[in-house]
């Protein structure tokens, strides 16, 4: 399976979060990484209520206070260490997890065919 190299672990902050895009057009495919106490975590970026994107600014995937996930179009919330939407029009949806491998300091997106 091909491995799309993301970024160090402290190239993100704690908490926080970093967004990748990768391709254009049909192929695009938008992932983030969102770290909080240490928990790296990687998903699609993709809303589950309608498949917006949930950042409206680069980065910006994490409520004010860094407790949990937010799409910035409706508010739905979700915890960061499963991706399970707590409130918002997608309750009881989850985002898509990406598969993360770890090597010589460097988070890879290990991409497989969904």
């Amino acid at each position: 399976m091909p491995l799309r190299p993301l970024c160090r672990r402290d190239d993100i902050a704690d908490p926080g979060a970093r967004g990748f895009v990768f391709g254009e057009g049909l192929a695009r495919e938008d992932v983030f990484l969102v770290r909080r106490g240490g928990l790296v975590r990687g998903y699609r970026n993709a809303c589950p209520h309608q498949g917006a994107p949930l950042e409206t600014f680069p980065d910006q995937f994490l409520t004010a206070d860094g407790a949990t996930i937010i799409c910035s179009l409706h508010g739905a919330r979700f915890r960061v260490e499963d991706g399970a939407c707590i409130a918002g029009p997608c309750l009881g949806k989850s985002l898509v997890p990406i598969l993360l491998i770890e090597m010589e300091g460097v988070f890879h997106w290990e991409v497989r065919d969904v």
